[in-house]
């Protein structure tokens, strides 16, 4: 049997343009030179890092990226105006390789409401400006703004006008997030068809999410022939975003066979991607995202948690691990059974005896039963407390910040060396109140753990809210985390840190 190999979708990102057009979103000329270069590592095929004419820093930005990223073919995004264009062909004059993306609408919505121009106006003018782009660069992309609210035969002539006139790439965009996969998927089929040279030019899918269709609509666009799509990293974007890159990857990968096709990206960066947009854009993930929210593989039913450690092809359909996410799949809850509880008391190298087992499961359902989950820093006691086997190296004691309109904090704190029986105080500064106490923990703490990460998350709101602290450590080229759950979150932040160096210190992969 000759097995077919599968058609290459490239990956168009424009987290950098489209992404940061989202509410809230601003990068510096230095965040979209970082984001770039990780984006470039990821194996994007061609990387949009902003809109040259509308600000000095996105011209800067873009110049920058075009002189210093290889192998990631460069966009300039322009309307279909002379000067927009001069302005993407003066940024990515240096690029190794170059696009330039202009666009105009096509929908009898835009045209009416928007530009105030008949079609034949804006069929001219689309025509006039892809011609001149033309001149400067081989690859010219031209996108039909709203292209999915546009009657089949209008949109056939105006992509007819600019395949004359030179252009390389039709991008057919769901601009408002309005269309359905069956429909979206046979615009592209009619237009392929349909379009006089359309056969000779590649296509391209931008699809929006406002009705939670983007990534299925990408993948009709796919069958329906389109070789390109246009995402952005956690499907950031104007109003509720773009296609997600992780997301479509994924469905490409698990269902390529189905699909026929693949993506050429470097799947184990996903997830460093996903987190260092976030945390540069301040955008946090959702924690049902899928493949890179917090909950996408973690499991706390005990019957899906039984399944899953004897076989995690029971209840995962990808293997998180190989999206470079740290395996941390099982929560401890009110609905998990004993068998995730010893399995997760025995990455702390502790092994229990049945009647151990029993003792502790009837300690840990009473807390969890209170607050829905446990958290390592609460299990490590537990088991302490129950079995007397001594699960933590280390544990925090007396806790103080002296607030203030300083610039600067000062943390003072007690850290127990359970081992040894002794106590010792530490005291350290810092920018804020919680780097002060983690610079101030860490200085109890005798192995040198490197701090990787802390998350913040709010449970339940008024006077009886608590804060949830999750913290990851690295050592010996290993990723630990540690989970923690105050009334204080500078609290929760230290005794989750401790909780990630006893995780760290005491597990079995040590």
């Amino acid at each position: 049997m000759i097995v077919q190999p599968r058609k290459k979708i490239h990956i168009f990102d424009t987290t950098l343009r489209d992404g940061e057009q989202a509410p809230g979103a601003s990068l510096t000329p230095e965040h979209k030179m970082v984001l770039a270069g990780k984006l470039a590592e990821l194996g994007v095929d061609v990387l949009e890092p902003g809109f040259p004419v509308s600000s000095p820093g996105d011209f800067a930005a873009v110049q920058a990226i075009s002189r210093q990223i290889r192998n990631v073919e460069i966009c300039g995004f322009a309307r279909a105006v002379r000067g927009d264009i001069d302005a993407a062909v003066k940024a990515t004059q240096d690029a190794e390789r170059r696009r330039i993306h202009l666009f105009i609408s096509s929908s009898d919505i835009h045209l009416r409401h928007q530009l105030r121009k008949t079609r034949a106006e804006v069929v001219a003018t689309a025509r006039e400006m892809t011609a001149y782009a033309r001149q400067f660069c081989d690859a010219v992309e031209f996108t039909a703004m709203d292209a999915a609210r546009t009657g089949i035969d209008e949109l056939i002539e105006m992509v007819e006008a600019v395949i004359e006139e030179g252009a390389t790439i039709i991008n057919l965009p769901d601009t408002v997030g309005y269309a359905l996969p069956q429909e979206y998927g046979e615009m592209f089929r009619r237009v392929r068809q349909g379009a006089r040279g359309g056969d000779k030019v590649s296509y391209s899918a931008h699809c929006h999410n406002d009705l939670g269709l983007a990534v299925a609509n990408s993948l009709a666009a796919i069958a329906g022939g389109a070789t390109q799509i246009e995402v952005t990293v956690n499907g950031i974007g104007e109003r509720t975003g773009n296609c997600a890159m992780e997301e479509l990857a994924m469905a490409l990968e698990t269902r390529g066979e189905a699909l026929n096709a693949a993506t050429g990206l470097a799947l184990d960066k996903l997830y460093e991607t996903s987190r260092l947009v976030s945390e540069t854009m301040h955008f946090p993930l959702a924690y049902n995202k899928p493949v890179v929210g917090r909950n996408a593989f973690q499991h706390e039913s005990g019957i899906h948690q039984d399944g899953l450690l004897k076989d995690r092809s029971t209840y995962e359909i990808m293997d998180p691990e190989r999206l470079g996410i740290p395996r941390s799949m099982i929560i401890l809850g009110k609905h998990s059974g004993r068998h995730a509880l010893k399995d997760r008391v025995a990455k702390y190298g502790i092994t229990l005896q049945p009647a151990e087992l029993e003792e502790l499961y009837e300690s840990f359902k009473v807390t969890a039963d209170r607050q829905k989950t446990v958290s390592d820093d609460q299990l490590l006691q537990m088991v302490s407390q129950s079995t007397g086997h001594q699960a933590q190296r280390y544990e925090l004691g007396e806790v103080q910040v002296l607030a203030g309109s300083a610039p600067r904090r000062v943390a003072a704190v007690t850290v127990r060396h359970l081992r040894s029986g002794l106590e010792r105080s530490h005291t350290s500064i810092g920018d804020g109140p919680l780097e002060a106490v983690i610079a101030a923990i860490s200085q109890g703490i005798d192995e040198k753990l490197d701090f990787a990460g802390l998350e913040l998350h709010s449970l339940g709101s008024g006077e009886d809210a608590y804060a949830e602290a999750e913290v990851y450590v690295e050592w010996n080229n290993a990723r630990f985390r540690g989970t923690a759950i105050h009334q204080d979150i500078v609290m929760a932040a230290g005794l989750a840190y401790v909780a990630a160096c006893n995780a760290a210190l005491l597990s079995s992969v040590v």
